[in-house]
């Protein structure tokens, strides 16, 4: 497994090895003690998350407050997504900045978002299954997010705004300016 930095501190772009033969491919997804040694710190996963979704929804971007913060391990099992963080650590260097990949079930690439970032993702393809492990449960009031088109974040979705798929909820998050405080 290759961890690849991001230019926000804490957020790594995994890409597996992938052993191809003639009956189809294996990889090792997940191993804790690689992992742990590739991002240099601990992170233990107690639940995981599934999701499908057509091409142009827009999920995102959310995040946990407080104690109930998460981290978490993405990845595409099948179709293409644009994957987004944005850095809301008030105190960061890099806050309102944001990283996105590219994740699909073709590259089989993984992105670690650790607590302290809002996350969200753009089905590109016709549909995906977007799959994701999270380091805390997830808890229903300690929920918040930011507006996926804030212009002071500036994420190039790459996609027309008039074509995307977004919940009533992920349409009127606030800026980040008004968001609630991560910690």
């Amino acid at each position: 497994m290759k961890f690849i930095p991001t230019k926000l501190e804490g957020c790594f772009i995994l890409e597996p090895t992938v052993i191809l033969d003639e009956r189809g491919y294996f990889m090792e997804s997940f191993n804790e003690q690689t992992f742990q040694k590739g991002i240099g710190q601990s992170v233990h996963f107690v639940q995981d998350n599934q999701s499908y979704s057509s091409k142009g929804v827009l999920r995102g971007l959310h995040y946990q407050c407080g104690e109930h913060a998460q981290a978490k391990l993405v990845r595409v099992l099948q179709g293409e997504v644009l994957d987004v963080a944005v850095d809301i650590r008030p105190d960061s260097p890099s806050f309102g900045q944001y990283e996105s990949v590219v994740l699909s079930g073709e590259n089989q690439r993984q992105f670690f978002v650790p607590r302290g970032f809002a996350h969200g993702f753009l089905v590109l393809s016709n549909t995906a299954t977007f799959f994701y492990k999270c380091d805390n449960f997830y808890h229903k009031e300690s929920e918040g997010g930011v507006l996926f088109s804030d212009p002071k974040i500036g994420i190039d979705w790459g996609f027309p705004l008039r074509e995307m798929i977004v919940s009533e909820k992920d349409k009127f998050q606030p800026l980040l300016e008004n968001a609630k405080k991560v910690w």
